[in-house]
């Protein structure tokens, strides 16, 4: 992980304080609230793969599942630019380990564009579609929130002395994990992983277009890092993990760990990481806009040198925007099937065998974190490498993180009170390098949303959802659906 990315990092955040831009979204002053519930049934063991997929881990997986939420939100502003903001909101949901647990809680204090924030908080940072897209690979809505300390730029904000033309973004976190009592209800009495750990998450993206939309083109790149380090290992021959300032350092910057961390941690770099590089590209006109990107994704240096080929994610998006009937259409390609090679090789006789090494890069997987990359078993990255709480057997981990699959989305509007979405992914799993299926699993998954507004009752939403999974991919073929009912307002005002 060792690259000189980092250093565009560090110069990106050290001119942060000089950004004068102002903040993507408008603050006004008040307190708002918002209410939900729904129940759903299906067919099989499992609520259809779609239903309970990208909506920030809330959807139980289990069939016949039923949730209630409600939470509020204040904002405020303050003295020239700043403004402060908090929210809360707990949900009880069943089938669970905790029926009842909170979601979200947060406070920020921002001043223009830069923004402070600590605490759990449903937070969106990807640069693609948040309704459409299967999801980022690196950090999607797919995971509950992760407790964290966040700084930085979360929306792109103008470079002064650009016309416009320039604009950036990117956020620095550290988080630490609350899932102790669910993994060990979970995991089996004998499985070894490392519990209370700490996550360190950092992006930084540049776009290029004209914000006056007189040039059609804009092109936007950048990069994200995740990496989990520090907790408590279930073995204490293992035993808690480096998790010092002087470890965070090199954590941040992909360097090896010290002489208290374990061998392979020594040999590699300290924690489990994963990096995207990120390119979007644009065409805009007064009724239309294309978007092209790719989402290139790595686990260590092999990846980081493009090895690993063309793993990560292909996209389109089309934006119709005066035809209602489709506003929106998303098309994805999602791979992970090179891995730089099917086999792990590091410790060789280079000078007898020539060649890199590396290899079975396993996304996702880790052999010391062994929960993988999730938050309460959970993908914290696409929901298409299946999950490790769709594992019937109780073992942690992603059983499947070699896959090929195929993602369109659509939406728009039937009338002005009922729009719809539509979703529908072809999957291919192959298992892992070293523990392959027997024979490729595959599947379809469906899912069509509705979601009506009465004229006349602006703040409630009334919402139906039908999903269908085939094949094997998350186990049984299963069949379902979904109605719910959403109300939100304001409390007060200012």
């Amino acid at each position: 992980m060792r690259t000189k990315a980092w250093l565009i990092l560090v110069v990106f955040f050290s001119g942060i304080p000089f950004l004068q831009g102002k903040a993507q979204e408008e603050i006004t002053n008040t307190l708002t609230y918002h209410a939900e519930t729904f129940g759903s049934v299906a067919t099989g063991n499992t609520t259809p793969f779609w239903m309970a997929s990208n909506n920030y881990g809330v959807t139980p997986i289990d069939a016949g599942s039923g949730l209630l939420r409600g939470g509020i939100t204040i904002n405020k502003s303050l003295y020239r630019h700043f403004f402060w903001r908090a929210g809360a909101e707990a949900i009880i949901a069943a089938p669970r380990e905790k029926n009842i647990f909170i979601q979200q809680l947060y406070a920020e204090i921002g001043f223009q564009s830069f923004l402070l924030s600590i605490g759990s908080k449903e937070r969106y940072r990807s640069l693609y579609n948040r309704n459409l897209s299967s999801g980022d690979m690196i950090l999607s809505t797919n995971a509950r929130p992760i407790p964290e300390v966040s700084v930085g730029l979360p929306q792109f904000t103008v470079v002064p002395l650009t016309k416009g033309w320039l604009q950036v973004k990117g956020e620095i976190t550290v988080g630490k994990a609350f899932e102790s009592d669910y993994l060990k209800s979970f995991a089996k009495p004998d499985i070894r992983y490392v519990k209370d750990i700490l996550w360190h998450y950092k992006s930084a993206f540049v776009r290029i277009g004209d914000t006056r939309n007189e040039a059609p083109f804009s092109v936007a790149f950048g990069i994200q890092h995740i990496a989990q380090w520090g907790g408590e290992s279930t073995d204490p021959n293992w035993g808690v993990q480096p998790h010092s300032l002087k470890d965070f350092v090199r954590v941040f910057f992909g360097r090896s760990g010290g002489e208290d961390a374990s061998e392979g941690d020594q040999i590699n770099i300290l924690g489990s990481h994963h990096l995207s590089y990120e390119m979007k590209l644009g065409y805009t006109k007064k009724t239309w806009a294309v978007h092209a990107y790719y989402q290139h994704i790595s686990a260590d240096k092999s990846g980081l040198l493009f090895y690993n080929g063309t793993d990560g994610l292909w996209g389109v998006e089309v934006d119709l925007k005066r035809f209602s009937p489709i506003r929106k259409i998303v098309a994805e390609f999602i791979t992970t099937r090179n891995q730089s090679g099917s086999f792990h090789y590091i410790n060789f006789d280079h000078a007898a065998h020539p060649g890199r090494g590396g290899g079975d890069d396993d996304y996702y997987n880790n052999w010391e974190y062994a929960t993988g990359s999730t938050y309460f078993n959970r993908s914290v990255g696409s929901p298409l490498l299946i999950s490790p709480e769709y594992n019937t057997d109780n073992e942690l981990g992603f059983k499947s993180t070699r896959v090929r699959d195929y993602h369109l989305g659509l939406e728009g509007d039937l009338s002005p009170q009922l729009s719809y979405r539509f979703l529908m992914t072809v999957m291919n799993g192959w298992g892992t390098s070293y523990a392959p299926f027997l024979k490729k699993k595959t599947g379809t998954s469906l899912l069509f949303d509705l979601a009506y507004t009465h004229p006349k009752l602006s703040d409630w939403q009334f919402m139906g959802s039908i999903g269908a999974d085939t094949g094997n991919i998350t186990g049984k073929s299963t069949y379902g659906f979904r109605l719910g009912i959403r109300k939100q307002g304001i409390l007060k005002s200012w």
